[in-house]
């Protein structure tokens, strides 16, 4: 990699790695990437004053079959998709049957002093959208003893 950044650790990649590919390397292996972020999952993280943008590509999935999770600090999205393609002849007769059945997650460590209501989240276009805040947990004061001679 030509550039490491905090981001990097997240994400499993380099921002720059696709632009650096053809010049100075040969073309990265898809396989690796697509093993690491399924396809329906990819998602892009905006950082604002205020916390996180967080969008999520599910293609095909309903509303109702996206849910979101907040457990120890992680944010756990989870997604199925189910399709049944029948197509009979005049006879009732099937010509072709196809089904397909599919399920997805992801985690996002957000921290563990975001709440439930603290994050928001709508679903729209095949897109799920969250906000997540910056919110760093406060420090449980320590007690320093002095100690006493005599």
């Amino acid at each position: 990699m030509l550039m490491t950044n905090a981001l990097d650790s997240i994400l499993g990649e380099s921002l720059f790695d696709d632009f650096f590919d053809s010049f100075a390397r040969p073309a990265r292996n898809t396989a690796r990437y697509s093993a690491q972020v399924p396809a329906v999952m990819r998602t892009d993280v905006k950082e604002n004053e205020t916390g996180y943008e967080l969008d999520i590509d599910l293609p095909g999935c309903k509303k109702e079959n996206v849910k979101a999770e907040l457990k120890d600090g992680y944010l756990k999205i989870s997604a199925e998709s189910r399709q049944d393609n029948d197509e009979k002849d005049d006879a009732g007769k099937y010509i072709r049957r196809e089904r397909y059945y599919g399920t997805c997650s992801r985690s996002f460590y957000v921290g563990e002093a975001v709440t439930q209501e603290d994050i928001k989240a709508r679903f729209e276009d095949g897109i799920l959208k969250i906000s997540v805040p910056k919110k760093v947990k406060p420090a449980v004061e320590e007690s320093k003893y002095i100690a006493i001679e005599g």
